[in-house]
């Protein structure tokens, strides 16, 4: 069993800070900057990062062939969909709520790893568990969405691709560990600069860059966002992977919507309403009890 040392507690904290401060900062990009155009910038910072540490390292990255189809589509599925997906989201929907909403993502893994991971069978804990954060869902986007009546649609679609995004990351972490071979930071590198590539040439059909007036705080800010939350998260979660394990890394599903709910209200003056503090807890619950193990026998 891994050790857990101060660094591996400092290490989590930067993650969670990271990752969980991202909500905030999109809410700020996307004031002035489009979607596409603010994916793309991330990636592209980001994969200059990543890549000049593996060349700084010494790693050589594989020959084309089937290691770099697997990084498109873990490039796909775990960087340009769902980055694009809570970025659109987040022009209607509050921070907080971005991050609340991203929590379904560890409940919809164990039930995807169900059916294509060996040896995660369903147990009645993560069933509970599921049933659980799913009943936070639905107090989070309220009757009008299960229903189809009332409410704002634009408000319900924008919840929808949060929605959509945290099924990508659940998808990707599944399709990682049956597809990712390797040099896990290589890997890391390689697809972030794939994700890059595709999403350059949509951002300068979609959204015209060039005839864009963003404002000095939105350019900080998605200069910021390939950085931090981009390429320095990556490393940092590749180091607690290694130093710590999953489970132990897994403990920022816990942290990450209590941060985005924490700054949005703060900084932001965000009022997310009862309904969040209850499906929060609801979500966080069910985590919580999906990851309960039934005592051994004899």
């Amino acid at each position: 069993m891994l050790s857990r040392t101060i660094k591996d507690w400092g290490l989590l904290a930067a993650l969670v800070a990271l990752w969980g401060s991202n909500f905030m900062f999109i809410k700020f990009g996307v004031a002035t900057v489009p979607p596409a155009t603010l994916v793309a910038s991330r990636l592209a910072i980001g994969a200059v990062i990543l890549v000049a540490v593996v060349r700084a390292m010494g790693q050589p990255f594989p020959p084309l062939g089937r290691a770099w189809a697997s990084y498109a589509v873990l490039a796909i599925v775990g960087n340009c969909l769902p980055f694009w997906f809570i970025t659109w989201g987040q022009k209607s929907l509050d921070s907080a709520l971005a991050g609340i909403l991203m929590a379904i993502m560890p409940l919809t893994t164990l039930v995807l790893a169900h059916f294509f991971v060996a040896g995660e069978r369903m147990t009645r804990y993560r069933l509970a568990g599921f049933l659980l954060g799913f009943a936070g869902i639905a107090v989070l986007m309220g009757p009008a969405a299960l229903t189809g009546l009332g409410g704002s649609s634009v408000e319900i679609l924008a919840q929808l691709c949060v929605l959509a995004g945290a099924m990508c990351y659940a998808t990707q972490s599944v399709l990682v560990r049956l597809m990712l071979k390797g040099n896990v930071m290589v890997a890391s590198a390689a697809i972030i600069f794939i994700a890059a590539l595709i999403s350059l040439p949509v951002a300068l059909i979609v959204d015209e860059p060039w005839n864009l007036s963003p404002s000095r705080e939105s350019l900080y800010t998605v200069i910021w966002i390939g950085i931090g939350p981009t390429a320095i998260a990556t490393l940092v979660f590749l180091k607690l992977i290694g130093s710590a394990g999953p489970t132990f890394m897994s403990l920022t599903n816990y942290c990450i919507p209590v941060v985005a709910l924490l700054l949005g209200v703060a900084l932001l003056g965000e009022e997310p309403g009862a309904n969040a503090y209850t499906g929060l807890l609801l979500i966080l619950s069910g985590i919580a009890l999906s990851q309960l193990r039934r005592p051994a026998s004899g």
